[in-house]
Parts: structure tokens; sequence; C-alpha cells
């Protein structure tokens, strides 16, 4: 499938083009907040003021792709949706004795309220569906939408997965081990030999079409889940991916690794890169936007963006090799090591 139109709404300042224009925000600590655009023009200020952060996001990156085509269907992914709205309306339930309640938190909080805002706010009576499996999300999404694309039940989909950072879970992760402690910055954290990473979220979504054409981008080529695997299987995982596609390990130009700057889990990424391509240009994204579940949407954004010719900033190179512009462009990531995703990227 082809990807056409792009937005992303990230840590980073992506919504315009100053990201690839070397304006790099540096994070601090162990959450990476999104920097967000001004909805006024896009959103009514009657609906902003009710949206979640998560809605506010995802709309704020999907609305003005839909007003620039015209889809069939809304496909997205998430790992928790709006959280924070949904424990805020679990907390009145208690405090108000399950009384009289705001539905307000109730309806933004579920997972499909993104999707379920486009549709209203844009009128897209298609196909809407949202995938909710953690690390897997957004590559659940893809998938779906390719699987659309095949059986010519429609010809164009915004496709896109959306997470923000909620007091409550990023608590629970913190607990857990997940992050880092201790004083460190974006520059440093994947130079730490520490445990973990830091939070981040973000949404970015992409509108495809079934066939090629003028305003191509990019094309998404394949995209892959496993769960549980041995880090034996990684390689051969690897090979038989590429080998399906026509390609060997040596036609990949780039890699973009979720490298996350956790020393009990980087090494996937390290022994894949030195196993498979160790000529091939690395890239990084993390310590741009954090750690999250639907992280390698924000990757396959800034593959995209490669392939159409933008220059990828120093800050997510981790090794270059040259300076053509990426044919072929491998993301691989991982989350906690458990859920494994890849996405196959062409011109």
């Amino acid at each position: 499938m082809y990807i056409t139109d792009s937005a992303c709404i990230s840590p980073q300042r992506t919504f315009d083009n100053a990201f690839f224009e070397g304006n790099i925000a540096v994070h601090e600590g162990d959450r990476y907040i999104a920097v967000e655009p001004a909805y006024g023009q896009l959103i009514p200020a009657g609906l902003l003021r009710r949206m979640g952060k998560a809605v506010r996001m995802g709309v704020g990156a999907g609305l003005p792709l839909i007003q620039r085509a015209q889809v069939e269907g809304i496909i997205l992914g998430t790992a928790n949706g709006g959280l924070e709205d949904c424990l805020k309306f679990l907390n009145q339930i208690v405090d108000y004795e399950e009384g009289t309640l705001t539905p307000t938190n109730f309806v933004q909080s579920t997972p499909n309220a993104v999707a379920g805002n486009l549709a209203l706010m844009s009128k897209t009576t298609g196909y809407n569906t949202t995938h909710v499996h953690k690390g897997l999300a957004f590559e659940a999404a893809l998938l779906d939408t390719m699987l659309l694309l095949e059986e010519k039940q429609g010809k164009s989909f915004l496709v896109g997965s959306i997470d923000e950072i909620s007091d409550y879970n990023h608590n629970i992760d913190l607990l857990a081990g997940s992050f880092k402690s201790g004083h460190f910055t974006s520059e440093n954290m994947l130079t730490l030999d520490s445990p973990g990473s830091a939070n981040g979220e973000g949404a970015a979504m992409f509108i495809v079409n079934a066939e090629d054409s003028a305003n191509t981008i990019a094309q998404i080529r394949d995209v892959f889940q496993g769960n549980s695997l041995d880090e034996t299987d990684l390689v051969p995982m690897v090979n038989a991916f590429l080998e399906r596609n026509g390609l060997q390990a040596a036609g990949i130009d780039a890699v973009i690794m979720g490298i996350s700057g956790d020393n009990r889990t980087d090494h996937w990424y390290f022994n894949l890169q030195k196993t498979l391509f160790e000529e091939a240009n690395c890239y990084t994204y993390k310590n741009m936007v954090g750690d999250y579940p639907t992280a390698s949407a924000f990757a396959t954004w800034m593959g995209a963006k490669a392939i159409a010719g933008k220059r990828i900033p120093e800050a997510c190179v981790w090794g270059q090799k040259n300076t053509c512009a990426p044919k072929h462009i491998l993301i691989y990531n991982h989350y906690k090591a458990s859920q494994h995703g890849l996405i196959l990227l062409a011109s």
C-alpha cells in the first residue's frame, strides 16, 4: 500500500518541518511530553474543551489529512486509548458514590474515541476500527488496512496510532522498573548503561492508497508481528521476512531501530544490526520521542519522510554508512522484548 500524506504530533515539533530543519527539543527526566500545535482553527472551542489529550492529538493529526483526501475508512491502533479520562471517570464513581456522573470522561476515554471523533467530524461513514494490542497495535492496524486494500474493500484509508502519557500508568510502569532513575536527558539516554528508558506519547497518521500515484511518498511493502520470541529466532525471522519480499539483508539501505537505552533489552537491536545490517545506515527515534507501545508509528512517519527526500536529523543517526536517499528501509521495534514488529518501507 502507498502513503500519499502523513502527519505527526510527538514530543518533537513534527507538526511542521521544524524537526527536519534541525529544531530538536532536548527532554529531561522520564516523561517526554508531546509538543502540540494550536488546534483553534481545526477544532471548535466547545469540542476542544471536552477532549482528552489522546483524542485531541489524534484529531489534530488525522483531521487535516481527511480534509485533504477522500477516505473510505479509519483504522487506528492504541495501547491504552484515553486512559487518563478513563481513570478520572472511575474516580468519579467513587467520589459521587455511583450517583450522577459527568459523561464526558467516559465518552472520551474509550480506545475508539479518536476514530469515532474523526468519523463524526469528517462525516466518514465507512469502515471504522481501533486495534488495542499493546506494543503491536499499530502493526495490527497496518495489517488490517493491507487486507482491506487487497480485498478491494476500498481504495483509500486513514491509518495511524495514538498514545498518551497517563499519570496512573506512568506510575505503575515506574514501579515496575520501566524508566530510568536519576538525572538524564534525551541527549545521553541511549548511551547510559542502565536499565529503563523514558516514557513518551504521540499520534502519527497516514493516508494510504491501494495504487501508486504521483502523490505517493513511500510504499509500505509488508508488516510482520511476533510474540514471545527467543532471541535466536530473530535473525531467521528477519531473513524470512525479507525473502518473502524478494530482498536480502544487503538490499536494505537503512534500518530504524527502537533502541531505547534500556540495557536489559537493547541487545536485541545491537545483535541484529551486527549480524545482518552492518553496511546499512542505522537510525534511532526513542531518544526523540520516548518509549511507548505504538512508537513504531513515529518510526514509520520518519522513514517515509526519509524516502521522500527529507534528511534525518543527526540526533537520530546511530551509524551512517552513506548519504544516498534510501530505497528500502526496515523498521524493527520490540515492546519490552515480548512483542516484535517489522515494517518494510520502499520508494
